[in-house]
């Protein structure tokens, strides 16, 4: 409202102070463009990140070192992005947020295709900066770690688990009124960090198409593929039917209002 009270017109007559200019709303630009250019730009160098991180340690990564840098880097650009496009950079975390009622629904095909964009470039950049000998023993850092129909079971029940709670976190910490923390980059990053170390060498820890996506474009690797599709937004979508019927607050919760 443009509107002032009687008494801040007299206060604004006899003072000569100046009052605080009211805080302009978003341009078009700001509400729409620069969000997804966020999450093209955080998802790009969350999986060059991550890529590189497993393409040059390839022989003595482990679990520590790729679980270190992919939950580091996810802490990182959530802390940074967050004001910008709400840093989601994963589409089961856009499609829970958007469940749950933390955006408007003609953001979420833009999300999604700017995420799935940045994990091609991210990959991309991979691919440019690493030697041609590491980067093919690594297959581009796509999951090539299922090589069998026997793994598929734990693989992807492990991969809609472990995407299942770090989207509860995500939509605990940063959605959830009742319990929304300035913490959550820190949450989601450590989260991310205990998925890796844990399940590892179970899926390789995908928990987000676009980082599956990227590395399986430019190195053209598809074997067991469609597990770091399905799981994850499998578990994306749990997460959100909990917060939405039994963990989100009355705001967010359908029932037992």
């Amino acid at each position: 409202m443009e509107t002032l009270e009687m008494g801040e017109v007299g206060t604004s007559l006899m003072t000569s102070e100046a009052k605080p200019t009211p805080a302009r709303p978003p341009n078009k630009f700001e509400r729409l463009f620069q969000p997804c250019l966020g999450e093209l730009v955080g998802t790009t160098f969350f999986v060059f990140i991550g890529c590189v991180s497993v393409i040059e340690n390839v022989e003595s990564a482990g679990r520590l070192q790729p679980a270190l840098v992919h939950g580091l880097a996810v802490a990182i650009m959530v802390a940074c992005m967050d004001g910008i496009s709400g840093s989601h950079f994963n589409p089961p975390f856009t499609l829970a947020i958007y469940l749950c009622g933390g955006m408007e629904m003609n953001m979420v095909v833009p999300y999604l295709a700017c995420q799935l964009l940045g994990g091609v470039l991210g990959a991309a950049m991979a691919k440019a900066m690493t030697s041609r000998e590491n980067y093919t023993k690594a297959q581009g850092a796509a999951f090539a770690l299922l090589q069998s129909d026997s793994q598929i079971g734990g693989a992807l029940f492990g991969e809609i688990a472990m995407t299942c709670l770090v989207t509860m976190v995500v939509l605990l910490g940063a959605v959830n009124s009742k319990t929304k923390s300035p913490l959550a980059p820190f949450m989601v990053g450590c989260t991310v960090i205990i998925n890796v170390l844990a399940g590892g060498d179970v899926s390789g820890t995908c928990l987000n198409p676009a980082r599956a996506f990227g590395p399986a474009i430019v190195s053209n690797y598809w074997i067991y593929h469609w597990v770091y599709w399905v799981g994850p937004i499998g578990g994306g979508l749990i997460a959100a039917v909990l917060v939405r019927l039994l963990l989100g607050d009355r705001n967010i919760r359908l029932i037992l209002k």
